[in-house]
């Protein structure tokens, strides 16, 4: 997909409109590497900034309400500013907010973790999605005595270099910038979907983690099949693999087990952050008793040696176990994921609606409380409306879709009609209405005037 042209008077429109966000923007550049604290929030000609949110509404520098679909990256289901969070966050700082002890909150919040994601034996907490991925990367290591992870194409676990092969397309390319080579081959990576090309990967025997996102690349981006869980299971446990679901998102979004509980699939550990943490930074991984075990101290012969070292100043502090447990507690209540899941499913039907009435290329699509959006390529079943699988776009050009072709003109179109999407899409949220939806299928709609106007449909 090549990057639509983003000059005219959309972005003059843009300019004037969110003067006041420029002038932070200018002001960050002088202090803050690249402008921004997260490559995701990279926007031309510059990010919208924010002064206050609460519920599905976030409030721009001059006051403007707009709809939030960004919901913390996806970790505030339960809205902004949820009453109920909120209480628990005030009498703990009243409490404290680090002893450099333990105290019952963590236990509380591994409990609640353990009576609900269905691999929860033992837990134990991060300080963020990252962190729960390298732990139990590292753990699955330990567990096997191998050293390869295997990956799949598209698939995002954070940051760290052992995660970064093949997220982004060319998914080929061997190299990532200032990762060593030595790192990059203990990591195999296969396309998604691919059951013989994964077999025959997992036949060599390094394999120690099959690690993956089960609701498909970035946040089902780039969908994965109806069976392919089912499959990794039995490969993983065939080939003596730990199986690692990343459910840094999907968890307590999916249901209220996750997506292991949706898709009854259950891995062998699972790595959590976003609505685990109520919304605070922090993470957990949870898991089989036998593989968590390398993480306690025991005298045992040769111990030592597997014994894994797992420190962290910010693990499960009183303020993040407040939030966590008490966020927790409510989203056991599957009412909550189906209010979420119901709206999203009413924005993918809409969008995918008014593309086809119009005759403009383009469809949505996702699963569970998430949507995804593009403008460039229209998929052979886009007119079965609510889809969760694009139909003949390639996978490169899904995951791409967040950024390229005509997504970012999209993007400031929304915002200036009072709707802030993510990453070319959203996520939905209990504070979210039929109202916000009604509302911003229609922003939708006059977007899509401001695009064809500026010539980007040309």
């Amino acid at each position: 997909m090549v990057q639509a042209a983003a000059t005219g008077q959309l972005i003059a429109e843009f300019e004037a409109h969110f003067a006041s966000s420029k002038a932070m923007y200018d002001r960050a550049g002088e202090s803050i590497a690249g402008g921004i604290v997260h490559d995701g929030r990279l926007q031309k000609p510059f990010p919208i900034y924010i002064s206050h949110a609460d519920g599905a509404y976030k409030y721009d520098l001059d006051g403007r309400r707009i709809i939030d679909y960004a919901m913390g990256h996806g970790s505030l289901i339960l809205g902004h500013g949820d009453p109920e969070v909120r209480v628990a966050l005030h009498a703990q700082i009243d409490k404290g907010t680090h002893f450099g002890s333990g105290h019952e909150g963590e236990i509380r919040w591994a409990e609640q973790i353990g009576a609900m994601v269905p691999s929860a034996e033992r837990v134990r907490f991060v300080a963020s999605g990252t962190e729960a991925n390298l732990l139990a990367m590292r753990l699955a290591r330990s567990h096997t005595g191998r050293n390869t992870i295997l990956k799949f194409e598209g698939h995002f676990h954070g940051w760290s270099d052992y995660v970064m092969k093949s997220e982004r397309p060319p998914f080929e390319s061997p190299t990532v910038a200032a990762v060593p080579d030595d790192v990059l081959r203990t990591v195999a990576t296969v396309p998604a979907n691919n059951i013989e090309m994964l077999a025959e990967r997992m036949s060599q025997g390094d394999v120690a983690a099959i690690l993956v996102e089960p609701s498909g690349g970035s946040w089902g981006s780039i969908p994965l099949d109806a069976d392919f869980l089912t499959a990794l299971r039995e490969i993983a446990t065939m080939a003596g693999a730990v199986l690692i679901f990343d459910e840094v998102i999907t968890g307590f979004r999916w249901a209220p087990g996750g997506a292991q509980q949706r898709f009854g699939v259950t891995p062998d550990v699972t790595s959590m952050a976003k609505i685990v943490a109520g919304g605070l930074p922090g993470g957990a991984i949870a898991g089989r008793e036998e593989i968590m075990a390398y993480l306690e101290f025991r005298s045992e012969p040769g111990w030592a040696k597997r014994k894994i070292i797992h420190q962290g100043t910010f693990n499960a502090n009183p303020l993040t176990a407040a939030a966590g447990v008490t966020c927790l507690t409510k989203c056991a209540n599957p009412a909550v994921q189906e209010h979420c899941d119901r709206l999203a499913a009413q924005i993918r039907t809409a969008v995918n609606v008014t593309l086809d009435k119009r005759g403009l290329p383009g469809c949505a699509w996702g699963a569970s409380s998430v949507f995804h959006i593009i403008l460039d390529e229209t998929p052979t079943n886009r007119a079965s409306g609510d889809l969760h699988h694009p139909v003949g776009i390639a996978p490169e050009r899904l995951k791409a879709s967040a950024k390229a072709g005509r997504s970012a003109p999209l993007a400031l179109a929304m915002q200036l009609e009072g709707v802030d999407l993510f990453a070319g899409g959203g996520m939905l949220s209990v504070r979210h209405t039929d109202e916000d939806v009604g509302f911003t299928l229609s922003a939708f709609g006059c977007a899509l005037d401001r695009l064809e106007a500026d010539g980007y449909f040309a």
